[in-house]
């Protein structure tokens, strides 16, 4: 048996694990890279295995860190199955097609700009693309066994996070694995606590936030005083925001801030046909988080949706105080560009990071202190109010992850991924002061035989 590790070693995106049992071969998750374009130019590069002989994809959740590969790889050959939880897939429905679209005009849109060194610049793929790979999407409910080739099983066990998010458990050779997926916060008010670990052998473990805490501060309270400082100068609020789990997190919080009078009676606009959609199945799948369908309604109805292009450049010419919702969260892409290129000229206006921003994107730049970014070919001046709140986030820090490994069984051997090298080789060091545990930091591409 072999687990290679094709993404999400050394930096957190691109996720894609290679695990070989004997001839059969399985992919846990099919991400793409995002971020530093060095790491964006590896979505381009074929995989080391060619995709038509894989046996089985696993995903732990719909993120396109995660799932954003899966298209690509039906493209080039793949045509076997891809194990999913019910929310997962209904995610994926809407991520992956709005992936494609998003390429598509972006890939337009510099063209017609003449900004891409590219003649012509082309998407990675396209929305038909994506819709060609749903039909390959395969539901199995949490804690159900499955077998996803011959002679090995799996099962899905809940991960908090966002909706469907899961840990995959393998059973394969003798041997048992874990693949954490990313981890949720425990007692987090819309998702459900990460579920305990079961006793494995080989514990493959996200590091996002392995060498932070989140701060000890209500993110309520926090998007609270934001709000009211931008109103109180006439400005308006520009939140960049994950499509899937940070704006219904978000909506959360302004709607409940708006029912204690916390700040003014001010319009929100969510701004994203995929956070639109992604707010509709929070509403249906009540079984997976912890709001009742009354509640969920009344939480996605806090905001005014904006499905169509041509009210989204609209918006664009209102001045009266106002909270903007967009994706996509790190500014790579997505309507929020327009947004960020029409307000982050205003002193009076604020931009407000409301999630992890990772190395190399625009999001990660202004929190940095850039006074400049460039959109669309050109830079732009940052002239306003560039604020953070970090404890809004729903990847768990390293008082989590213990937390969540507390009690387990020393595994044989534990891989620590998805994290910047730092946080990684923090969160590694941190398990073997801890637990006594056998921690390694796996590189890119690395195979290791699981003896």
């Amino acid at each position: 048996m072999h687990l290679s590790f094709l993404g999400a070693a050394g930096t957190v995106t691109g996720s894609k694990y290679l695990l070989e049992v004997g001839e059969r071969r399985l992919l846990i998750d099919c991400g793409l890279f995002q971020g530093y374009k060095q790491l964006r130019l590896q979505n381009w590069a074929p995989l080391p295995v060619k995709p038509g002989t894989l046996d089985a994809v696993l995903l732990t959740h719909a993120h396109i860190d995660h799932s954003g590969y899966l298209p690509l790889l039906v493209k080039n050959g793949y045509g076997g199955r891809v194990w999913c939880t019910p929310g997962t897939a209904a995610l994926c429905d809407i991520l992956l097609p709005d992936s494609g679209h998003l390429q598509e005009q972006d890939a337009e849109y510099a063209n017609r700009k003449g900004y891409s060194k590219h003649r012509p610049a082309l998407p990675l793929y396209d929305k038909q693309d994506a819709i060609d790979a749903l039909p390959a999407l395969e539901r199995a409910g949490f804690g159900e066994w499955f077998e996803p080739c011959a002679g090995v099983r799996a099962r899905f066990q809940p991960a908090g996070h966002i909706l469907g998010a899961a840990s995959v458990e393998i059973e394969a050779g003798g041997r048992r694995l874990l693949f954490s997926g990313d981890l949720g916060r425990y007692d987090d008010p819309i998702m459900v606590d990460p579920a305990p670990p079961p006793p494995v052998d080989y514990l493959i473990v996200e590091s996002t936030y392995g060498d932070r805490l989140h701060p000890d501060s209500d993110p309520g309270q926090e998007l609270g005083d934001v709000i009211t400082r931008t109103a109180a100068r006439g400005g308006m609020v520009l939140i960049p925001s994950f499509a899937v789990g940070r704006a219904q997190e978000l909506l959360f919080y302004i709607h409940r801030l708006k029912q204690q009078g916390g700040i003014p009676d001010l319009p929100v606009f969510l701004d994203s046909p995929m956070a639109i959609d992604a707010s509709e199945i929070l509403c249906r799948y009540t079984r997976e988080h912890r709001l009742t369908a009354a509640q969920a309604r009344a939480v996605c109805a806090t905001a005014t949706y904006v499905h169509e292009r041509e009210d989204s450049i609209a918006l664009n010419a209102r001045a009266q105080p106002m909270v903007i919702i967009s994706a996509s969260g790190m500014l790579t892409g997505g309507r929020v560009l327009h947004h960020l290129k029409a307000r982050a000229g205003n002193p009076h206006n604020t931009i407000l990071l409301a999630g992890y921003q990772a190395g190399g994107t625009r999001g990660a730049a202004l929190q940095a202190g850039a006074r400049e970014v460039k959109v669309h070919g050109r830079y732009i001046a940052v002239k306003a109010e560039v604020a953070s709140i970090g404890s809004l986030s729903a990847h768990a820090d390293w008082q989590d992850v213990l937390r969540w490994l507390d009690g387990l069984p020393a595994p044989r051997q534990v891989f620590v991924t998805h994290g910047e090298q730092t946080a990684a080789d923090a969160l590694r060091l941190r398990l073997q002061e801890r637990f006594n545990w056998q921690a390694t930091v796996p590189l890119h591409g690395q195979r290791v035989r699981l003896r």
